[in-house]
């Protein structure tokens, strides 16, 4: 075995993927002091709904979808943590109804204890998933830096009518999650040395599996909101859109889709330390039932990187055969209503 292959990328990060994200709580702090001021009026989303990206109107036809995301390893092979992180960042365009046009690369290493080797295969990762979305990765910044980071400004194309925004979901909208939940209890496991070969090759399938059906859930107009569900976890994300809208939620846990080997591994205890940061923040906005055990609260919050993208329609039956010809498993979780911004767990 070469010296690369014996190089564990999680051994350099504090925590991985999606996980980094600072918690809600301390964020919505940080932020709410930020002034913002002069917004032009070309700008059509920016920071005021939690929404994925930014939007701004190029002219009658187009709109720009700008965003940048990136994080340390989840994973300790270079290429899987390259595709990965990439295909992740290209989900908050797909998640706004946009199509991607390119991207820059944003790399930070740490020189003395990474080979070159690896740095490039982490790269090369990277490009391939940009180049399976079909767009080039035209640029980007590297520093050198104490943890591994990768990721991508993402960049792409939407009609300034189509754009899907967290705050325009409906009373009566059925909930579809395009992609299992669990990623983030996977790699719980994986840095306990517990995850199975299997489970490992379910992770990286899913969290490189690009949130394309976002284009063709853009052309309907009984898609009323459209998110991707991250580091926040499913009730952080789902939460944006009952805060933006105006609605109450409600999800019926056992509709869920979740990785079988992430199902066990949470039932054993296994979590991240961001799902309990992820709960601290909003838990006071979901209400459980009696006796809801704490390893089903913990798939709830578990942070989810590069996970499925969540919409609220009208048009149940159109969504799910979308997802279903873009070979995903998407279900329906629950349905929102009229009341305040309060998610119920049944």
């Amino acid at each position: 075995m070469n010296a690369p292959e014996k190089i564990r990328l999680t051994e350099f990060s504090h925590g991985g993927g999606c996980g980094c994200k600072i918690a809600p709580a301390v964020l919505t702090e940080i932020l709410a002091s930020t002034p913002i001021r002069g917004l032009p009026k070309e700008l059509l989303v920016g920071t005021e709904t939690a929404d994925d990206a930014a939007v701004y109107r190029l002219n009658d036809s187009q709109a720009l979808v700008a965003t940048t995301d990136f994080f340390t390893p989840i994973v300790d092979d270079p290429y899987d943590f390259g595709r990965i992180a990439a295909t992740n960042a290209l989900s908050d365009v797909y998640a706004m109804g946009a199509r991607p046009i390119f991207a820059l690369a944003i790399v930070g290493m740490p020189l003395e204890k990474l080979p070159v080797s690896v740095i490039r295969r982490i790269l090369e990762g990277g490009q391939a998933v940009c180049a399976q979305a079909g767009i080039p990765i035209a640029g980007g910044h590297s520093i050198d830096v104490l943890e591994p980071i990768y990721g991508l400004v993402a960049l792409g194309l939407v009609h300034p009518d189509k754009v899907k925004k967290n705050s325009s979901a409906k009373a009566g909208d059925a909930l579809i999650l395009g992609k299992p939940l669990g990623i983030g209890i996977l790699s719980a496991a994986l840095k306990k040395g517990k995850l199975s070969e299997e489970g490992y090759a379910r992770m990286v399938e899913w969290t490189t599996r690009l949130n394309t059906p976002g284009e063709a859930l853009a052309e309907m107009e009984s898609v009323h909101a459209l998110t991707d569900v991250t580091g926040f976890g499913l009730a952080g994300h789902l939460l944006e859109i009952l805060r933006g809208s105006r609605l109450s939620g409600e999800v019926k846990f056992d509709a869920l889709p979740v990785i079988p080997e992430a199902l066990e591994w949470a039932k054993q205890g296994i979590a991240t330390g961001a799902s309990e940061r992820n709960w601290k923040g909003y838990g006071h906005e979901v209400e459980l039932p009696a006796g809801f055990p704490d390893w089903k609260k913990k798939l709830l919050t578990d942070p989810q990187t590069s996970g499925g993208l969540l919409v609220a329609t009208s048009a149940e039956a159109q969504v799910l055969e979308i997802f279903k010809k873009q070979g995903f498993e998407a279900r329906a979780i629950g349905r929102l209503s009229a009341g305040p911004a309060l998610l119920t767990v049944t």
